[in-house]
């Protein structure tokens, strides 16, 4: 009875961490560029009261033996890089992703994060940051007399100018793949960071070796789907409440044996 306490404690703490990680998806779901999050669980190990294959007399074996196992415990929680849907903007700027790949960005401490949302901005010196300021590493410089400003899917960019017939170049977006994306490490404001599981960046143009295009004037939405969040966390909370019954009844159990006389 005190093991069915702590194994349904696990699962409890299990469930638990699986309601977490369906909140934030929730929570997420107009975020643009966001991507949902799926937790998974193993089992903790097993006592062997009778081990498989155990003698039983001097000519029979256990079939199965006798093992109990322990609870559960939270694996890992793996980012799903699935494509979100695109809305249309009509803003210059705001740039979508169709297919692999991310925006790489230059962090003030000289590091260079990722991210998915293509909400960008001009600041005060007319490059193309992120909400936050933080620029692109392809470090596009727009002129203050731009009349307008044309992203190609190949990831040219380009301006039109007064007293100019043809467009100037400002420059070209890399896009960055990785070889593991599940393996990024989220750092909050829509960014992410290599690790030693994602692999290093592989920088190229949109559209060549299995990376995405870019479509301007479109936003890739969250890719989180609410029906599916809803079902899980009704599922999640089932869960949680028959591990909280199994307390419930081992408890009832250990207190009629208290009552023994």
């Amino acid at each position: 009875m005190l093991r069915a306490l702590s194994t349904a404690a696990t699962g409890m703490e299990a469930q638990q961490t699986r309601l977490d990680v369906t909140a934030n998806n929730i929570a997420n779901v107009a975020t643009a560029g966001f991507k949902k999050s799926r937790v998974e669980f193993a089992d903790l190990m097993y006592q062997h009261e009778v081990a498989p294959g155990a003698p039983t007399s001097e000519q029979s074996r256990s079939p199965t033996g006798t093992t109990v196992g322990l609870g559960v415990r939270t694996a890992g929680v793996e980012r799903s890089h699935g494509q979100g849907s695109l809305r249309q903007t009509d803003n210059p700027l705001d740039m979508a992703i169709e297919g692999a790949g991310f925006f790489p960005v230059s962090m003030p401490n000289g590091e260079t994060a990722f991210t998915r949302a293509g909400s960008f901005k001009l600041n005060n010196e007319g490059q193309v940051v992120t909400p936050e300021g933080h620029g692109l590493q392809a470090d596009i410089t727009v002129p203050p007399d731009a009349l307008s400003i044309t992203i190609a899917a190949d990831g040219l960019v380009t301006a039109q100018v007064p007293n100019q017939v043809a467009p100037v170049e400002l420059g070209r977006i890399e896009l960055a793949t990785f070889v593991n994306p599940a393996g990024l490490d989220a750092r909050g404001h829509n960014l992410m960071a290599e690790s030693a599981s994602s692999g290093p960046p592989i920088l190229g143009a949109p559209g060549e070796n299995g990376t995405g295009a870019l479509s301007q004037g479109m936003l890739e939405l969250s890719n989180v789907q609410v029906v599916e969040e809803m079902i899980d966390l009704i599922s999640g909370q089932r869960a949680y409440e028959v591990n909280a019954r199994v307390i419930r009844a081992a408890d009832e159990m250990l207190q009629q044996a208290a009552n023994l006389r």
